[in-house]
């Protein structure tokens, strides 16, 4: 194990050898790491904190600190954070509250750039990228694959769906659908699916023009919400279904 000398692990810390821990370091007695875990210099490990395997963690981190609420009131309340991330430079990743579930959640083989913040019971799923200075309120959701550019701020209990891109400066305050594009010039907008992103990902042309038809009705068509979604049901695919299921679902409206 490589523990810098100015580093201060407290007893109950389960700490593997495989794991570098840099200078300036505070891992509080509740932490639990994972294999092959690097920390850089300067980060703050608080609560009941899991932390999986092979995360490298950047300078002036905290993860697992008391969230920003005025009602808590120092529950016991929890952090986890999956196998395989990237958290950079002066990241915050608040622990949860007892009203919201008790856990802030982050999945495997995210980016979360300089000065992320992750605020109590948010839920953040698997190869996501929140860019620099993006911004989570309270029990956000971000689906798999998603990414939030940077400056964007997102209203508490927003979700945002799986493999939809924000654009930079974006304020979220409803839902974004899932493999959008959605972005902020005058007013937020939803322009469509994230064409070039998801076939970076694998999507095939016959999937992306099965995803165009279905936006298509729902943003530049003159039927309403309902009347969209009807014909969305009708179309075949999971994507579709996929999109027609988080509308359906969603309590704070959508993006369009």
């Amino acid at each position: 194990m490589s523990i810098h000398p100015s580093a201060i692990v407290a007893p109950g810390a389960q700490v593997p050898e495989s794991c570098m821990i840099g200078p300036f370091t505070t891992i509080g007695p509740d932490v639990v790491l994972g294999e092959g875990c690097t920390l850089v210099s300067h980060v703050v490990l608080d609560g009941r904190t899991r932390i999986g395997a092979r995360n490298v963690i950047h300078p002036f981190t905290a993860i697992g600190v008391a969230p920003q609420d005025l009602k808590y009131n120092g529950e016991p309340t929890a952090t986890e954070i999956g196998d395989d991330n990237t958290i950079r430079e002066g990241v915050t990743i608040s622990r949860g509250t007892t009203k919201g579930g008790g856990i802030t959640r982050i999945g495997s083989g995210c980016l979360l750039m300089a000065y992320v913040h992750i605020g109590h019971d948010s839920k953040v799923g698997n190869n996501c990228i929140l860019a620099n200075s993006a911004t989570l309120a309270g029990h956000v959701i971000i689906e798999d694959n998603a990414s939030v550019g940077a400056f964007s701020p997102v209203h508490q209990f927003c979700t945002v769906g799986q493999y939809a891109f924000i654009g930079g400066g974006t304020i979220v305050t409803q839902d974004v659908l899932p493999f959008s594009l959605t972005s902020s010039r005058r007013e937020n907008k939803a322009f469509g699916i994230n064409k070039v992103g998801l076939a970076r990902r694998g999507f095939t042309p016959e999937r992306l023009n099965t995803l165009q038809k279905a936006f298509r009705l729902l943003l530049t068509s003159r039927m309403n919400t309902s009347q969209a979604l009807e014909k969305i049901r009708e179309m075949e695919g999971d994507d579709v279904k996929i999109v027609a299921d988080f509308i359906e679902r969603s309590h704070r409206g959508v993006i369009k």
